[in-house]
């Protein structure tokens, strides 16, 4: 029933679960409940993948043999907190690349997901953990296809530096778009007409073609200029990122759809509902069972997570017991400096031989109220 209740919540909007899981069920649960428990396993997973993340990185244990042809592809997206705030969320999206007769390129199968809520360099640190089991390291051609931005670059380098890195087509050409509209105007029809002529090109041509195209634009303005240097020098970077006709030719892909299906699937889907604003520490737990859920891995994550939170549990009643112990029998509780008598002073004694001292809550008579005083100074 829990499961039940955790699997409804990592998918739909807690407000709804109650009235779903009665109808389907006859379990009546609060709307509180399905709150904590939905967390709670959430927590209990980040936890596992902690844990997980640390052993790889400590013992460096042997790497999975993986599929022979990988895509890797990685994004963010904005998220809303309470208070108004907006925070991105880093997916990575990992497939196996196949090829079919229907398909003019390689398309990605079996495709697993990892998403967390923290800065650039952190996501790149945990997100080795879905990377190893995913046995990149093993894999003869391992194909990156991500947007320019820096820090996904810098995870192409710390993960699989060997990778071919492939600018996504649509961000190229978004840059066309740019220098376009710089020339001839945003929404007119010579921009349209340039664009039009160019974006095939780019991806069946070579891309020096493009450059020349781009310089050749007629600016006529400094602020004109200043796009068209922009675009020039974004594309000139990344030049061997978009050899799209070599690409193809191999049998890669050129679309990052990957990851930005993952962003609507795993992460909008569920966390930018209407009216929906997040405690900032709840975003990764939900992300976590987001991700084994929407990379149908639910079967083998949940006995772990049960384990998990019975562990979590046990600890808890432990924990309890023990300051049961220790207010019931306060002269038992272990000295520590902090509340160590000071030296040369010695506690006083409650009871000696069996008998009540003079400094015991019960002398002179057994008064209850002086009683519950002295245990709450306690």
């Amino acid at each position: 029933m829990v499961q039940t209740i955790v699997r409804l919540g990592t998918a739909l909007p807690f407000e709804q679960v109650p009235e779903l899981l009665a109808f389907l069920t006859g379990v009546h649960v609060s709307l509180e409940t399905v709150r904590r428990l939905t967390e709670q396993a959430g927590a209990a997973q980040v936890a596992l993948e902690e844990r997980a993340l640390a052993h790889l990185e400590r013992e460096a244990p042997a790497v999975p043999v993986g599929p022979a042809q990988q895509q890797v592809s990685a994004d963010g997206a904005m998220v809303p907190l309470l208070g108004g705030e907006w925070a991105e969320v880093r997916t990575v999206a990992l497939g196996t690349l196949t090829t079919e007769e229907e398909h003019d390129a390689a398309h990605a199968q079996n495709i697993t997901y990892f998403s967390r809520l923290c800065s650039a360099r952190e996501f790149i640190r945990q997100a080795a953990l879905p990377l190893h089991e995913r046995g990149i390291e093993t894999a003869e051609t391992v194909v990156a296809v991500m947007d320019g931005a820096d820090w996904l670059q810098e995870f192409i380098t710390a993960h699989c530096p060997d990778a071919i890195r492939v600018l996504d087509f649509p961000h190229a050409v978004e840059h066309l778009a740019r220098a376009a509209q710089a020339a001839f105007g945003a929404g007119t029809r010579e921009a349209s007409v340039w664009l039009d002529e160019w974006a095939p090109k780019l991806k069946t041509g070579e891309p020096e073609d493009v450059l020349v195209a781009i310089r050749r634009l007629p600016m006529h303005d400094e602020d004109a200029v200043t796009v068209q240097t922009q675009v020039l020098g974004y594309l000139t970077k990344r030049r061997d990122q978009i050899a799209y006709a070599q690409f193809q030719r191999a049998g890669y892909p050129i679309g990052s759809g990957m990851v930005e299906s993952a962003n609507k699937l795993v992460v909008e889907a569920r966390l930018k509902g209407s009216g929906m604003h997040w405690a900032r520490r709840n975003v990764t737990p939900m992300l976590a069972l987001r991700g084994i859920a929407c990379s149908r891995q639910w079967d083998q994550a949940w006995p772990k997570i049960w384990r998990e939170l019975r562990h979590q549990a046990e600890d808890q009643r432990r924990q309890r017991r023990a300051a049961r112990r220790a207010a019931a029998h306060p002269e038992d509780r272990e000295i520590t400096p902090e509340t160590a008598p000071p030296p040369g002073e010695q506690p006083s004694k409650k009871v000696v031989d069996g008998r009540p001292t003079p400094d015991h809550p019960w002398q002179p008579g057994y008064d209850p109220y002086r009683l519950a005083q002295a245990r709450a100074k306690s």
